[in-house]
């Protein structure tokens, strides 16, 4: 099983770029209930599906990096592909809403990186 991988603000965009395929940034924080439900269905997304690398961004120890992605609620996730910023995902806490969330994200065009 793939791991969801913490990323900190000074890695972050050169990780990214160097990751090929569809990358999903999940922005969270440790008294986040709803952050802790929507990381066990991404565990159990990347149980069932292989094709995604999932990062996270602790919002209370990287300020600059939610700053730069307006992040006001979370969880707050963002898809990459191919290192390129795609644009917000929106879903329900559900593994096969995630993968339905995900795929009409790709069928959008790619928005402007933040």
């Amino acid at each position: 099983m793939a791991a969801i991988r913490t990323l900190e603000q000074f890695e972050f965009h050169h990780v990214l770029e160097q990751t090929p395929g569809l990358s999903l940034v999940m922005f969270t924080a440790a008294a986040c209930g709803s952050c802790r439900r929507f990381k066990a269905v991404l565990s159990e997304y990347l149980e069932r599906y292989r094709d995604l690398h999932v990062f996270e961004v602790d919002t209370e120890r990287d300020l600059a990096l939610t700053r730069e992605f307006g992040v006001f609620h979370l969880p707050a996730l963002f898809l990459f592909v191919d290192g390129r910023y795609h644009g917000a995902v929106q879903s329900e806490a559900h593994p096969e809403r995630l993968r339905d969330a995900l795929q009409a994200r790709l069928a959008a065009p790619a928005e402007e990186a933040p």
